[in-house]
């Protein structure tokens, strides 16, 4: 029997700050090589997961199933409680290190985040979440995650003073 981890009714903020995440438009439709992207602030499922089950929720996904790869994270339990909902996860050695994946019911839906990693600074974490919600993006974490860094910075007008 697998434990079950219990979480807070709120579950999804941590401290007033919002889940990093975001997605696309018709997110699970198998149009894109990622339906959004997800931006943890640490690498423990067993804090982190229930607060993006939770996020996901109040958008109006109903997750029931999260996999995940083995080596980039720390382990969770098989089962665990969000809002009153049981979410089974399963890790596997052979998936992507930069990418989980969700399933929504009946198993008919499903949607790949790509995963900023929780070191990445903040600018181009949030050029990479907003990158993950269009179409046509390369299948490699690692490409897209290098097109949010080469991103320019904007630009600010130097003000002059006219004399």
């Amino acid at each position: 029997m697998a434990a079950i981890t219990r979480t807070a009714p709120d579950a999804g903020f941590r401290g007033g700050i919002d889940v990093r995440v975001s997605l696309r438009d018709g997110a699970g439709d198998g149009a894109s090589a990622f339906d959004g992207a997800w931006f943890p602030r640490g690498r423990d499922l067993a804090v982190e997961l229930p607060e993006l089950i939770a996020e996901l929720g109040r958008r109006g996904l109903r997750v029931e199933r999260f996999t995940y790869a083995l080596e980039a994270w720390s382990p969770v339990a098989r089962k665990i409680e969000v809002q009153g909902r049981i979410v089974r996860t399963g890790g596997f050695r052979s998936m992507d290190s930069g990418v989980v994946c969700l399933t929504w019911p009946g198993g008919t839906r499903r949607a790949d985040l790509l995963v900023v990693p929780p070191e990445t600074d903040v600018l181009t974490g949030a050029r990479a979440l907003r990158l993950c919600t269009r179409r046509g993006l390369p299948r490699s974490p690692q490409m897209v995650l290098a097109a949010a860094r080469s991103t320019p910075l904007p630009q600010v007008p130097e003000y002059r003073r006219a004399v």
